[in-house]
């Protein structure tokens, strides 16, 4: 067990890393203020010199949930063991999901729920009551624990959102051309909240600091803070007066290595406090000689060795540099805090949808009570001067500006300070990333283009939260309850399964990737004439053209064959389709702004020929659709004649779809018009099996499901066929008036 606890602390540092690599990343990444690879090196040192000097003390019993002194040692190991089994399978799924949870929070339930399964078992075996469980179980830590998340949410938002919007007014959108001292102002400030948390948070325990020192911090903080407020205004002023440094980059660098740091001292625990406790109490039972039945526990401190602590940082470290998941959680808080539009990953919901509402609504209220020249004012702080951006490049642009940046660190150090200073039990995950949505809200980025989205995503992640909670309680107690009955097999059985999971995870996730990579899609037009449109939009059409075919196909052969997996590859593909169609749509309005004043007419191309890819994708999407709805319902198998002409419908689109991604794939447009006068032939080649269905329903049909999806298919064909005749006349309109 302690072998095994070992190797579930090493999986734990792993998977713990990815998830709160999100709490020192957001604000450095999405700023862009320096380039990634330095942002590793500043996040990788802080989290070097974070384990390094770390207090060397790990809780036996995280924040006291249980108490040690009511177990023996066997049931501490069944604790124990339950709680590093369910830890990393729930901080892999959120990883995999790309989800940041709290590794304190998980940790805990963890505990609690483990902790209250053995003790039930106790006390059932004893005869006891319910009421006993309060011996076992700090009821009242825990519910402070409860409540201490639920207040982190709330006001890591509100006061995020509050300084974020007092940072604007002050400073503006165009910070760079305010007078130095505003800047060395605002730094003075920042770097004074971030130099105290350092200590408060990351040095409280370290002995960088003396005793006198840091206990002179502790009753005179206003005096520290005055002090270095002082000193670093005016350093603030001198590195940018002089030597021409951006102030808020600085703070940025500061405030990455400081949360990494913090992270690394602090939340260790929560990776490999539990296998150290146990390592500890398991040479303290082979020194008693007692049975591990009969040995009691006490509530004692465990004492961290030094190389411990250097070899967690460095499997810490590395991961950090090549976890794709970290990446992939990370990007999830940045793209909810994105400035501009960008690709939304979250659907709207009722509720984020009533949000909304009323928020608008006691928006536009307020803004008539306060006096319109305020209003305006206030408007004139949060102005940026437009300037025309590709779609395609919008991913590769700053999230959201270097002061917002600043300010989420700025916020976040100051409230973890004050709250660890309290000894208040808090989420450094939920500060953080509260803290970013809340100087996103305030910075206006949640605008009516996408403030349902970016909400649904911040419900989704509390949700998400709460469901850790819950979760982790009870896998906990039931894996706990689980090694109770089954004693080493059990463990056995659950440790492979668990290794099992997170290599599946880790397999899917990888594949995700490499086909996110090689996955081809619709581009956005760059394009500012009608001639560069139609050379660019070819790629487009070509593409569309390609998996259109494929997507037909494979419904007429689920169908056919009742391949419900086939049908299903089928739906998924046409919904892709259908969102790049979408995306494209979106980007009219970026695309007529780039077009210049002698081309204006390509806009009515552009939309002309993006309805008709459209009116494609419905189509497809009702044959897709409407096939695996009749094969999922497990109605009867279409008829060999219906299958025959069906097949032979394919074929012929087959043929049709690659003759046209050739003429677009070489430029060939001479070759539509043959294509186009051959338009009424191939509609009269469907007429003629919607004629001869009629038929068959009045000589031998009997089934009408059949009949009605046959009728179905066929004309959501020839309106597919309609539409893509449709595409090819518009470019050959332009191709044959003279416009290439």
């Amino acid at each position: 067990m302690i072998i095994a606890l070992a190797v579930l602390a090493i999986t734990d540092l792993v998977v713990g890393v990815s998830n709160d690599a999100v709490n020192f990343l957001n604000s450095a990444i999405g700023s862009k203020a320096i380039s990634f690879k330095t942002i590793m090196i500043v996040a990788s040192v802080g989290i070097a010199f974070g384990a390094m000097s770390s207090s060397g003390m790990m809780e036996v019993a995280r924040k006291g949930i249980f108490n040690p002194s009511e177990f023996v040692f066997a049931e501490i190991m069944i604790i124990f063991m339950a709680v590093m089994i369910t830890d990393i399978l729930l901080l892999d799924f959120f990883n995999t999901l790309g989800m940041p949870t709290s590794t304190t929070v998980s940790i805990v339930f963890e505990l609690l729920g483990a902790a209250v399964a053995i003790s039930l078992v106790k006390i059932s075996s004893s005869g006891g009551g319910f009421s006993e469980l309060s011996n076992y179980i700090n009821t009242e830590k825990a519910t402070e624990i409860i409540l201490g998340i639920l207040l982190s949410v709330v006001v890591a938002f509100t006061i995020g959102a509050l300084i974020q919007f007092v940072s604007r007014i002050l400073i503006s959108f165009k910070f760079n051309e305010r007078p130095k001292w505003v800047g060395a102002l605002f730094g003075g400030f920042a770097i004074t909240s971030i130099i105290y948390f350092i200590i408060v948070k990351g040095l409280k325990s370290a002995s960088i600091f003396s005793p006198e020192i840091l206990g002179y911090i502790g009753e005179n903080p206003e005096i520290f803070l005055l002090g270095n407020f002082v000193i670093w205004t005016l350093f603030s002023w001198l590195v940018s007066s002089f030597f021409k440094i951006n102030i808020y980059t600085l703070i940025i660098v500061l405030g990455t290595f400081a949360l990494a740091m913090a992270f690394a001292g602090n939340d260790l625990v929560n990776f490999i406090g539990v296998p150290l406790a146990a390592l500890e109490w398991f040479n303290s039972w082979s020194a008693s000689g007692v049975e591990a039945a009969n040995y009691t526990m006490e509530n004692q401190p465990v004492r961290t060795p030094t190389l411990l602590l250097l070899a967690s940082g460095v499997i810490m470290v590395i991961t950090l540099w090549f976890s794709s998941k970290a990446k992939n959680v990370v990007k999830t808080s940045v793209d909810l805090s994105r400035q501009d539009e960008g690709d939304e990953r979250f659907q709207p919901n009722f509720l984020s949808r009533q949000i909304v509402k009323l928020t608008i609504q006691a928006s536009e209220n307020l803004g008539e009570i306060l006096p319109k020249s305020l209003v305006a004012k206030i408007d004139s702080c949060f102005e940026k001067p437009y300037t025309y951006i590709p779609k395609s490049r919008v991913q590769d642009l700053p999230a959201f500006d270097l002061v917002r940046a600043a300010v989420n660190l700025m916020v976040a150090s100051v409230l973890i300070s004050i709250a660890t200073s309290m000894k208040l039990p808090l989420s450094t995950t939920y500060v953080t990333f509260m803290v970013a949505m809340g100087t996103s809200l305030a910075d206006r980025a949640w605008g009516p283009e996408s403030a349902v989205y970016r909400v649904a995503g911040v419900l989704n992640v509390i949700g998400g939260w709460f469901f850790t909670a819950i979760s982790a309680f009870t896998a906990a107690a039931i894996i706990a309850y689980i090694i109770h009955l089954g004693g080493i097999w059990a463990i056995g059985v659950l440790l492979v399964i668990a290794f099992l999971l997170i290599g599946r995870n880790y397999l899917s996730h990888n594949k995700k990737m490499k086909e996110t990579k090689l996955e081809e899609k619709l581009q956005k037009s760059e394009s500012n004439s009608i001639i560069e449109l139609i050379e660019e939009s070819s790629s487009n059409v070509s593409l569309t053209i390609n998996r259109a075919n494929k997507i037909y196909t494979q419904a007429i052969d689920g169908l056919s064959k009742h391949d419900i997996d086939r049908l299903k590859k089928s739906k998924k593909g046409i919904a892709k389709l259908n969102n790049e169609v979408e995306d494209l749509r979106g980007n009219i309005f970026y695309f007529i702004k780039n077009l210049d004043d002698s081309s204006v007419g390509a806009s009515n191309f552009y939309i002309t020929a993006l309805s008709y890819l459209q009116d494609m994708t419905q189509s497809l999407e009702y044959i897709s659709k409407a096939s695996y709805k009749h094969v999922n319902n497990n109605h009867k198998k279409l008829r060999f004649n219906q299958i025959k002409d069906l097949k032979e419908t394919d074929l012929f689109i087959d043929e049709l779809f690659t003759e046209i991604k050739t003429i677009f794939d070489t430029k060939a447009y001479d070759q539509l018009t043959e294509i186009i006068i051959n338009k009424d032939q191939l509609l009269h080649t469907l007429d003629q099996k919607i004629t001869k269905q009629i038929e068959r329903t009045r000589a031998d049909e009997s089934s009408p499901k059949n009949t009605a999806l046959y009728f179905s298919l066929l004309l959501e064909t020839k309106d597919l066929l309609k539409a893509t005749m449709s595409l090819l006349e518009t470019y050959d309109g332009h191709v044959n008036a003279g416009s290439i």
